[in-house]
Order: C-alpha cells, then sequence, then structure tokens
C-alpha cells in the first residue's frame, strides 16, 4: 500500500495538531524531516525540518512498527504546535518527499479493517464515537468499538457450526446407522441463537435512537402553551409566542441533551379545524411527526378536554398554562415554570427506560444482517423437525444465516458497504 498521511486533530488553531503518517515508508518519511526517530513505541522531542533544512517547528515524535499499531503499518504521529501554518507547511513537506501522499476520508481506519486490527462492527463503532454527543451515545458506541458486538457473533458462530457439523454427520453416514439421533441438539442449538438474534434484533432499535436521538413531540390545541414550554425548555426563545392562535405553522425542532441521551423536542402546530390551506399543511405535519416520534406530551387547554390523538403507552398529558389554573396539580406552564422540572423528569425517566433496552447492534445494516439470518435459522429448524432425511437444506440454511453474521463484522461480502461507511468518516481517521 502507499504511504498516507493527513491532519488527524482537529482542524484550526489549538494548542497541539497531530499529523499521522501510515505505511511501508512511514518510518523513511519521517527520518527526512525529524532526522533520527525515538524508537518504537516511544516518543521524544524533534526539530522538524524542510527538506532544504529551514527550521519548521519543535515537535513530539511517537513512533510505532506493523502490526503492533492502530492500521497494522508502520506509524509515525508529529505532535505539532497547532499553528495553522505549521501545519499547513508540515503536510506541504509530507507531500514534496514524493513518498507519501495525502490520505482519503476513513482511509487509516480502513487500512485497520484490512489488517484485522478492527472488524467492520468495530469501525462503525469507531465512528459513533468521533461523532458522539452524550454519555449515552459514548458508552454505547464504544460497546461496540471495543468488540461486544463482535464476541457476540463469533459466540452464535461456534453454535451453528456445531448444529452445521452435527448435521453434516448425519449427512456423511446416511447410508449407514448413525448411533445417536442428533436432532435434539441440533434444534437446542439453533434455539439458542435464534433467541438471542430476536433480543439483539429488537434492542437494535432503541440502540439506533441512542445514536441518532429520540424524538418527542409537544402537541395540544392552539394556545396550549407548546411554543412557550418548548421555549423554557430550551433556554432561548426557540418559537415564536402568541396570543393570536395559530402562531406556529411549521415543526420546530430543539436539540436537548436529557440524561445523557441526545433528544430533540418538536413544537407543533395546534390541533383544530385548520383555518386555512397553509395551516392545515402544518396540522398535517403536526400529526405525522407526532406518530413517528419516540414520545408524546400533550397539553391540555382545560382539565376536562377530550384527547384527540392517540396515544401510545408511556405518553404524557398535562395542563398546559398551569399559571391559568392555580388550584389543580400535575399542569406545567412554560411562563411560570411550574411542573417544568417534573416533566423534563418523567420525559428523561421514560427515555432512559427505553434506553436500557438498547443491545450491541446499532445500525440498520446490523438489524437487516440478523433479520436474514434468524429467518434462515428459522427455516433451518423447519426442515430438522421435519426428518433427518432434510439434514442437507437444514445445514444449507445453517450457512446461510452464518454467511449473514459473518457480513455483519465484516469477513465476507463488505465491499458494497465499505464506501458508505468511510464517507463520514474525517480525513485523519
Amino acid at each position: 500500500m502507499d504511504t498516507i498521511f493527513a491532519l488527524a486533530s482537529a482542524p484550526g488553531r489549538a494548542g497541539v495538531s497531530v499529523i499521522r503518517v501510515s505505511g511501508p515508508q512511514a518510518h523513511e518519511v519521517a527520518c527526512l524531516i525529524a532526522g533520527d526517530l525515538p524508537g518504537v513505541r516511544r516518543s521524544g522531542l524533534r526539530t522538524l525540518r524542510s527538506l532544504t533544512g529551514d527550521v519548521l517547528d519543535q515537535a513530539l515524535v511517537l513512533v510505532f512498527s506493523g502490526p503492533n499499531s492502530f492500521t497494522g503499518e508502520d506509524i509515525v504521529e508529529f505532535q505539532t504546535h497547532g499553528s495553522v501554518s505549521v501545519v499547513k507547511s508540515l503536510l506541504s513537506i509530507l507531500a514534496e518527499t514524493g513518498l507519501a501522499r495525502a490520505a482519503e476520508a476513513g482511509e487509516f481506519t480502513r487500512r485497520a479493517l484490512m489488517n484485522d486490527r478492527l472488524d467492520l462492527a468495530q469501525v462503525e463503532g469507531l465512528g459513533a464515537l468521533i461523532e458522539a454527543e452524550t454519555e449515552a451515545q459514548r458508552r454505547l458506541a464504544m460497546k461496540v468499538f471495543s468488540g461486544r458486538l463482535g464476541d457476540v457473533v463469533e459466540e452464535w458462530r461456534r453454535a451453528l457450526l456445531r448444529a452445521a457439523a452435527l448435521l453434516e454427520a448425519t449427512i456423511d453416514f446416511a447410508d449407514e446407522e448413525v448411533p445417536v439421533d442428533v436432532t435434539d441438539e441440533v434444534v437446542g442449538l439453533i434455539g439458542v441463537v435464534s433467541d438471542s438474534l430476536e433480543k439483539e434484533i429488537a434492542g437494535s432499535h432503541v440502540a439506533e435512537r441512542i445514536r441518532d436521538g429520540f424524538e418527542v413531540a409537544i402537541l395540544g390545541a392552539p394556545n396550549a402553551g407548546k411554543s412557550t414550554l418548548l421555549n423554557a425548555l430550551a433556554g432561548r426563545e426557540a418559537a415564536i409566542t402568541s396570543e393570536i392562535a395559530g402562531t406556529t405553522r411549521d415543526v420546530i425542532e430543539v436539540r436537548m441533551d436529557l440524561g445523557g441521551l441526545a433528544v430533540t423536542l418538536l413544537d407543533t402546530a395546534g390541533l383544530r379545524e385548520a383555518q386555512d390551506q397553509i395551516e392545515q399543511i402544518g396540522i398535517a405535519r403536526a400529526r405525522d411527526r407526532a406518530a413517528a416520534a419516540d414520545l408524546r406530551v400533550y397539553l391540555k387547554t382545560t382539565p376536562d378536554e377530550v384527547v384527540p390523538i392517540d396515544l401510545e403507552e408511556g405518553d404524557i398529558v398535562r395542563i398546559g398554562k398551569a399559571d391559568l389554573f392555580p388550584s389543580l396539580s400535575g399542569g406545567v406552564s412554560g411562563l411560570s415554570g411550574a411542573g417544568v422540572s417534573d416533566l423534563v423528569n418523567e420525559i428523561t425517566d421514560q427515555l432512559l427506560s427505553r434506553a436500557a433496552r438498547a443491545e450491541t447492534a446499532t445500525h440498520a445494516r446490523h438489524r437487516d444482517a440478523m433479520v436474514a439470518a434468524l429467518s434462515a435459522l428459522v427455516a433451518s429448524r423447519s426442515e430438522v423437525e421435519s426428518g433427518m432425511d432434510r439434514a442437507e437444506f437444514a445445514a444449507e440454511h445453517i450457512r446461510e444465516a452464518g454467511r449473514r453474521l459473518d457480513g455483519l463484522v465484516g469477513r465476507i461480502d463488505v465491499e458494497a458497504v465499505l464506501g458508505e461507511i468511510f464517507a463520514s468518516f474525517c480525513i485523519g481517521k
């Protein structure tokens, strides 16, 4: 492979910037700029010079040798002063050596994958870790990046290999008397993997919401106090408030961190018979977003108001503008702040309860692979229970399940998804 280089830290002025070089000539390239290098897995202060000998900067130089490095190749990292000029000059000098080229987006991590330093799920976990905004997102990303999903897949593979081996033995000795009936053990192994797959599939929806963020829709009739409540929760004037009914026409979104979860609050148009075509569109959007949201908060205008939408388990109903009903409990008012903390706590508790069901699979691609594997196992179990004369078909379904699971962590059939995954990576990663 070519030797590649890139800025591995954030661009712009900083205290320290990190430039990474990886590939078969990484050490040779670094020697041209830093002179002698520290020992492997050592660091040392070096004076960096241009190819003509001009002093560029003093930097901390770290040296790694493959395969014991992030990419599995020889790596040198320069920790320079975080000057825009220094970084630009050093990158230019690296290119001038003719021994290295600028890295493409995600190329360092891609090399880690190709050199078996990471599996495909870990690559996705690393991408999620880089993008993590909240504590829950960080924890979930670290779970995947640490290889937990790969470990689970390996357990499934071992069980399926045992089941396939038992079936293959039955096939090989089809013309002879097999001393032991393997049906119960094979069905048991398929059942264990299937149950685990179903749990992961169910948890993947929650994990995906943790990664992308939950949505909470605030609903109610016009002038129920929705926009005022949103502003109070956001701590700023995110939505226009007015006594004129129907002020909110479109869905207004505010991103927040609640209990370590990324949550988007949605302020929606008041639900009523539309007065004009624009309001009609706004109300339709409100209903659509509310139906797709993870949680709904409905604000009543009066204690005896009938909620005009179908609520789901966990949805919250409050009397809006509670400052107008001082004698009633359980209301909320963005204007006075009454009940706001209690509402935030209830929303947070609801979402944390759901987040607790998250498993290690975090992407739709993971779920699709597991659903396909589960479908193959269901078919295999049906064949086994039909009799050992169907063992060959059952074994093929198990092999298909194994192929699906191998693709999940990148052992086979990964080229189709690599481009999409690495497109979201920064250049230096």
